[in-house]
């Protein structure tokens, strides 16, 4: 989970709230006094942190909740909306029309760059864009094969020329060739280990070479408020910036690197929160401090559960929410989660459950999430299709084969229950109007319509 300690300090001192009798003067300023021990302990910059705290505390005390929202309620949502305001404004990414976009990558030795590099492809690519990237480092021994295979595992084109000793033609070349049959190409640039003047002059000249539609500077999420001068250093040589910052997979200092960085102006595009392909994700600062609060973020679920589910999962809800649920379904739903990320991950997504649940909590689920795919691997095809058929000699052959107990099994077969009544209660109520699921929503409220 992103800034786990962060978030929980934070959800721990807005609980302490809802459960104050009164919003008095005093209830405010424990509020204050929570909200900067655990800014102050995420790293972030004290003054800062006192501006924000004061801020807050006038509006607190001044602003009155508007009609049908309690003084509590109200409090929680200034509360969001100055952290959030910390984290800087919104900035999407925007892709040309008719012609490729090309992104030149630019950052220090160490920061996590040629990996960004392949999230980043892997990113699009799965947008349904044809991405290439272009290894422009000359400087570090092994930079192209490594990137190669990166690519590899993302699914784009990676162009490069071992041994070449000049990245700014290197660079210029490989733009021209990827050019011609990419919509979006990614420069891999070379980093430097503390030397901050080299860098930015090889991507002052490589910029002019290529001409990018944006230069993105990758920062580290580990170096707390030191992430400030990197962005600043940037933001003098090129107005094109934007900023994507790695390593938030649980850094005490995420939240001095986030708003280090946004403090100087530069927009924060991407942040990368662990270390397989999929873990990025674009940077919306209300969405991301929604999470810290424990609000959750449903947007974030929807689209991930929309992009692991396919076809065959995509058949799986339109017949869940018929109420026609199997056992097969299940697996296919659970194997489909299996590739969204660990069960902590995707627990902070859904509001109130990532800060609710405890790390054993979290690992048991997980442990016990694997255990039911064990055991429906060793069901027939039959008994996954029709699960009412698994009567007592078929679950102790189920437990038997699955190498569990036969209490597990019936475990499994009890929530698989649970599931089937929600989903076909669900159905009947309100779901999502965007998306595949909301396309699924209509098309069956139309069947129903006859």
């Amino acid at each position: 989970m992103v800034l786990e300690k962060l978030g929980k300090a934070l959800h721990g001192a807005l609980q302490k709230l809802a459960r104050a009798p009164h919003v008095d003067e005093e209830t405010v300023r424990e509020l204050v006094r929570d909200l900067q021990r655990a800014l102050l302990q995420a790293d972030v910059n004290v003054q800062l942190v006192l501006d924000l705290t004061r801020r807050l505390e006038e509006r607190l005390r001044k602003e009155s909740p508007p009609p049908g929202m309690s003084r509590r309620e109200h409090a929680v949502k200034l509360v969001y909306e100055e952290l959030s305001g910390l984290l800087g404004k919104p900035s999407s990414f925007e892709l040309k029309k008719g012609a490729p976009t090309v992104v030149l990558m630019v950052g220090l030795q160490g920061s996590g760059k040629t990996t960004s590099v392949a999230k980043l492809a892997y990113h699009f690519r799965k947008r349904g864009l044809r991405v290439g990237v272009v290894c422009a480092d000359t400087f570090r021994a092994g930079a192209y094969e490594q990137l190669s295979q990166l690519g590899q595992r993302a699914g784009v084109e990676v162009w490069g020329e071992p041994g070449a000793d000049d990245p700014v033609a290197l660079a210029r070349r490989g733009v021209e060739e990827l050019g011609r049959r990419c919509d979006l190409v990614l420069v891999d640039s070379a980093g430097r280990h503390k030397e901050e003047k080299g860098l930015m002059e090889e991507m002052r000249r490589m910029a002019e070479a290529i001409g990018p539609d944006e230069v993105m500077l990758v920062v580290d999420g580990t170096l707390g408020q030191q992430a400030r001068d990197q962005a600043e250093a940037f933001r003098k040589v090129t107005p094109l910036g934007s900023i994507l910052v790695t390593k938030l997979d649980g850094t005490a200092k995420g939240g001095g690197a986030l708003s280090a960085v946004a403090a100087t102006g530069a927009p924060i595009k991407f942040i990368g929160t662990g270390e397989h392909l999929e873990d990025l994700e674009p940077f919306s600062p209300p969405r991301f401090m929604a999470r810290l609060l424990g609000m959750g973020d449903l947007e974030t679920f929807l689209r991930r559960v929309e992009e692991t589910m396919g076809e065959r999962g995509e058949e799986g809800v339109r017949e869940a929410l018929r109420g026609k649920l199997t056992l097969r379904t299940v697996y296919e739903q659970l194997e489909a989660m299996s590739k969204m990320g660990p069960l902590r991950k995707i627990a902070g997504l859904i509001p109130g459950l990532g800060v609710s649940l405890s790390e054993d909590q979290l690992r048991v689920g997980e442990e016990k999430l694997k255990r039911f795919r064990v055991i429906m691997q060793s069901m027939t095809p039959q008994e996954l299709d029709n699960p009412e058929i698994l009567n007592a000699s078929r679950i102790r052959r189920v437990a038997k084969g699955s190498g569990t107990s036969e209490a597990e099994v019936r475990e499994l077969l009890k929530q698989y229950e649970l599931m089937r009544r929600m989903l076909k209660t669900l159905g009947k109520g309100r779901l999502p109007r965007a998306g595949p699921l909301g396309k699924l929503v209509r098309e069956l409220e139309r069947e129903k319509r006859g």
